[in-house]
């Protein structure tokens, strides 16, 4: 084992409780993002309550999902970086769904930008099932991850 991969090695439960913590945070926001957004269509365009949901989106997007999803990514390359934590094709299954995560952050990036300028596209129920969403990736990432089923 070289020392760079020693070094990562040795910091591994470090690594793992940060990737832990940021994927938490990320997918706190995966998961309110798109209420705000439910809520966000049900007020008056141009009224306070509006801009406030405004001002709500933008801050939990740029200030928590995004560092989040970033810290998110880069400590889980870092443990995939170290030899023999991670090996097997639940990892490509579970790096795929990563990627619609990526995916939908950035389509709810998207739609933040939408509401932001007052175009009201989508309806209550649409952004209600959108809701749901992170919720089956992330089920489906935490079993591949734990259970590693193949």
């Amino acid at each position: 084992m070289s020392d760079e991969t020693g070094g990562l090695a040795a910091f591994y439960l470090w690594l793992l409780a940060g990737h832990i913590l940021a994927m938490t945070a990320w997918m706190a926001g995966l998961f309110y993002l798109p209420r705000l957004f439910v809520y966000h269509t049900g007020v008056a365009t141009g009224s306070e309550a509006s801009e406030t949901f405004k001002v709500m989106e933008r801050r939990l997007y740029r200030a928590i999902m995004t560092p989040a999803m970033i810290a998110t990514l880069v400590l889980g390359a870092l443990l995939a970086a170290i030899p023999g934590v991670t090996s097997g094709f639940w990892l490509w299954a579970k790096l795929l769904l990563v990627l619609w995560l990526v995916v939908l952050h950035f389509l709810f990036g998207q739609w933040l930008s939408e509401f932001a300028a007052d175009v009201r596209a989508r309806s209550a129920r649409f952004y209600r099932i959108a809701n749901e969403v992170p919720t089956a990736l992330l089920i489906a990432i935490v079993v591949l991850a734990v259970v590693k089923p193949f």
